[in-house]
């Protein structure tokens, strides 16, 4: 038994202890200060139905906690959760350790949908959903993706990242010429595309965790032959794995989390391409296990992020610039060792 394998249990566990134990600390950080005890008492009181749990709490509290606080955190979780996880399909089924939703033009297809909704809020021409018209961006544009590079039903990583990349650059113009004709509204659009998670609601994050459980099923499932397609086509032959089912299953799963995620939160870059690196070097490169242990980091990190730019800073920042700021320079260094990048 490797030492990843050893390890694998111990990592899971401490990862789930640790995202517990941050939403609970979490929750009581803010303008309106909660103990960590306060916080558990109101959430027991809720789920038990016993009132007295939360009997001589500020009346305000519960309110704080489970209205405005615990949705707000738990969509951050979900979010992280699922890009992280999407990040580890992405990669395994392109082979390429620098994809991520950008790559298929995934994230540049639900911000160009968001953006003709604000347009169109903005121009009275109608109240249109934000989080709908970037779902329906998103998977339009992953539509477009396969269409651009299936060849006799097959899809290969190299016509998928090119055909992203054409897509993801026409639609980068189409979001400028968005930002152009909301004139003096362009913050509007900009202030989306940099992500948050402020004012979330429970409906948002039932959405989000539904869609995080069907893609970790399904990775964990697909798992074991997207192992052997990592290997290479002769050995995913030989082994009977139907490479172009198995590729196109997954690129559809993770896209369609990828737009749920997105819909909600807005464009947050870095979980996706970072979170399955630092867990590859930590339990090991086989997908099934990484997924789970990428979920909860992927959770744990987005929810420090929007916790630091929420109740730390002085003036909240928009959660995308703020991962950016962090993930940036980390992958750069990631990039520079020898190695990194292989499992």
């Amino acid at each position: 038994m490797s030492s990843t394998q050893r390890t694998y249990p111990w990592l899971a566990v401490g990862l789930l202890l640790a995202v517990g134990g941050a939403i609970i600390v979490s929750t009581g950080l803010g303008f309106i200060r909660i103990t960590p005890a306060e916080v558990v008492r109101v959430i027991a009181a809720r789920l038990t139905g016993d009132a007295s749990l939360a009997s001589g709490l500020d009346p305000v509290f519960p309110y704080v906690v489970l209205d405005v606080r615990l949705p707000r955190i738990l969509a951050a979780v979900g979010v992280g959760a699922g890009l992280a996880v999407c990040g580890v399909l992405y990669q395994g089924i392109l082979l390429n350790p620098l994809a991520d939703p950008y790559t298929l033009g995934i994230s540049s297809g639900a911000a160009f949908g968001a953006s003709v909704a604000l347009l169109c809020n903005h121009t009275l021409l109608g109240h249109l959903p934000v989080p709908l018209f970037a779902f329906a961006g998103a998977v339009a544009a992953l539509m477009v993706v396969l269409l651009l590079a299936s060849r006799d039903g097959q899809l290969s990583p190299t016509t998928l990242i090119l055909a992203g990349v054409i897509v993801g650059a026409i639609l980068a113009a189409g979001i400028s010429f968005m930002k152009y004709l909301a004139d003096e509204q362009v913050g509007i659009i900009v202030f989306w595309l940099m992500g948050s998670f402020a004012g979330r609601t429970w409906g948002q994050v039932g959405v989000v965790f539904a869609a995080l459980l069907a893609v970790l099923a399904v990775a964990v499932y697909y798992g074991r032959d997207l192992n052997i397609i990592a290997l290479g086509s002769r050995a995913s032959d030989s082994l009977g794995v139907e490479t172009g089912r198995v590729r196109r299953i997954l690129l559809v799963a993770a896209s369609l989390v990828v737009a749920v995620c997105v819909s909600v939160s807005g464009i947050i870059g870095f979980i996706g391409l970072i979170v399955p690196h630092l867990m590859r070097l930590m339990a090991g490169p086989d997908n099934r296990r990484l997924a789970v242990v990428a979920a909860l980091a992927g959770g744990l990190l987005l929810l420090l992020a929007d916790t630091v730019t929420r109740a730390v800073l002085p003036a909240e920042v928009p959660i995308g610039v703020l991962t950016a700021l962090i993930g940036g320079p980390f992958f750069c260094y990631l990039f520079r060792q020898r190695g990194a990048f292989h499992g």
